[in-house]
């Protein structure tokens, strides 16, 4: 007799039966992407078709999503609509520079993400995880979400930026939800590629908060310059001092560096907080994949102390966030738009056509995934994971603009799962009733309010 349940299908909107008018197609696209698809785009290995900004094609086949991210990433650029919600807030920082601007960024930042280095953060990682979890010893219930923004933004202080980071992590955790409010949203506007020079409204209520972002920036290089300046020797060789060394006429600009500041201390935690979040609530609603989690994270807590070898140790622990990745994608969408136009087999790619490599539709895409709609963890178990093509599973994105902290999330996360799971039980209570909304990133519309009791 099976006993085993049927697997928990967590939240996410049902693809539509019919196509929306164009009004209600761009009011669905400001309020929440996600609920635009239909049907036929879950199930078809690309769409092709005219829409309200011009061409439009969704690209689901493994193959096609290769050719534009990698075989032929030369003739996509990043795609206008895109940079118009993204370079008023990063401006020229890794996510949206292009061209040579972008090669000399990555090429700066490349030396703090190698494996040694990402091995070396492995320590703080756990220290900042250790004192995070001091306040859940009492119980109670709290909203998860916001609490997983607060421990990577800590993570991320102590580790990049050796815990100097000006401003407070409350009120910084705040305004970056009020930044994904406003300026994290898809403008109409834009979406009818309509001229710059008209004012956009999203960017207007989001002027405030960019400039607290600003303000960060800028106080956290006068600090770091300060201490230069006081001491050269005391100065840690971090990823904030790595890039004011490369600024210089070789290097990056002033305006560069300040940038990749920006674009780290703005976006460098927040996907892997929600990944965190969207990781507990589907273990909470699934206590058979949890009760191995834990087994398996009190198993290798009792005779491996070395958290840089927790990753590989715990194929469990990773499974379950790697499926938490695969239905909540951090990154939903991946833009591109060709520069010249191209055939890829018998779909024709025409210049300037908006082609979407979506995260949230390839990973729950009918012909890739058998029950794609479950949390199954099971797809990413040892044996089962090799199986997968590189290509229909892209939580980092993939070619030369794959995620360059993607190492540095996986240790952090699993890390961060270990020790919040082998000290607590994460619960779902009558009040967790979260619904997927695409703001740059998948948040829980709703947060994750979740009973903590200690094990």
């Amino acid at each position: 007799m099976d006993l085993q349940p049927a697997p928990f299908i967590p939240p996410a909107p049902k693809p539509r039966t019919t196509p929306p008018s164009t009004l209600e197609m761009i009011r669905i696209v400001y309020r929440n992407p996600l609920e635009l698809w239909g049907e036929h785009t879950y199930n078809e290995p690309w769409i092709s078709a005219n829409g309200v900004g011009g061409h439009l094609i969704v690209a689901n086949d493994p193959g096609l999503i290769r050719h534009v991210l990698v075989d032929n990433a030369r003739n996509y650029k990043m795609a206008t609509v895109r940079q118009k919600i993204l370079r008023p807030i990063l401006r020229d920082g890794l996510l949206t520079a292009e061209g040579e601007v972008w090669k000399r960024s990555r090429k700066a930042m490349a030396p703090v993400f190698t494996p040694r280095h990402i091995f070396g953060f492995a320590q703080p990682m756990l220290r900042r995880t250790l004192d995070f979890v001091t306040r859940y010893e009492d119980g109670g219930t709290s909203d998860i979400a916001h609490d997983m923004t607060l421990l990577t933004y800590d993570i991320l202080a102590e580790t990049l930026f050796s815990g100097e980071i000006a401003g407070e992590p409350g009120s910084f955790a705040n305004e970056i939800d009020r930044l994904f409010e406003t300026m994290g949203r898809i403008d109409p506007l834009d979406l009818l590629r309509a001229p710059d020079w008209l004012p956009r409204l999203t960017r207007i209520r989001g002027r405030k908060t960019m400039a607290y972002f600003r303000k960060i920036v800028t106080d956290t290089v006068k600090m770091r310059e300060g201490k230069f300046k006081r001491d050269p020797g005391a100065v840690p060789q971090d990823f904030l001092t790595l890039l004011l060394k490369a600024e210089g006429p070789d290097g990056l600009t002033r305006a560069e560096v300040e940038d990749n500041i920006i674009t780290f201390i703005g976006a460098g935690h927040e996907t892997t907080a929600r990944a965190l979040g969207w990781t507990l609530y589907c273990l909470a609603e699934s206590p058979w994949e949890r009760n191995r989690v834990e087994q398996e994270i009190d198993q290798v807590l009792a005779r491996e102390p070395d958290p840089t070898k927790w990753l590989d140790a715990m194929p469990f622990t990773r499974a379950a966030f790697d499926e938490a990745l695969r239905l909540y994608p951090p990154a939903p969408s991946i833009n591109r738009e060709p520069i010249e136009p191209e055939m890829w087999k018998d779909l024709h790619i025409p210049k300037h056509a908006a082609v979407l490599v979506m995260p949230w539709v390839v990973h729950r895409h009918r012909k890739l995934w058998d029950r794609p709609d479950a949390f199954l963890p099971e797809r990413f178990h040892p044996g089962n994971r090799e199986k997968i093509d590189r290509f229909q599973y892209l939580p980092f994105g993939a070619g030369p603009r794959v995620c360059i902290g993607a190492s540095f999330a996986m240790q952090e996360a699993i890390i961060a799962l270990a020790i919040m799971l082998s000290r607590f039980r994460f619960d779902t209570t009558a009040e967790t009733k979260p619904w997927p909304v695409q703001k740059l990133t998948t948040q829980p519309q709703g947060g994750l309010p979740m009973r903590v009791t200690p094990r």
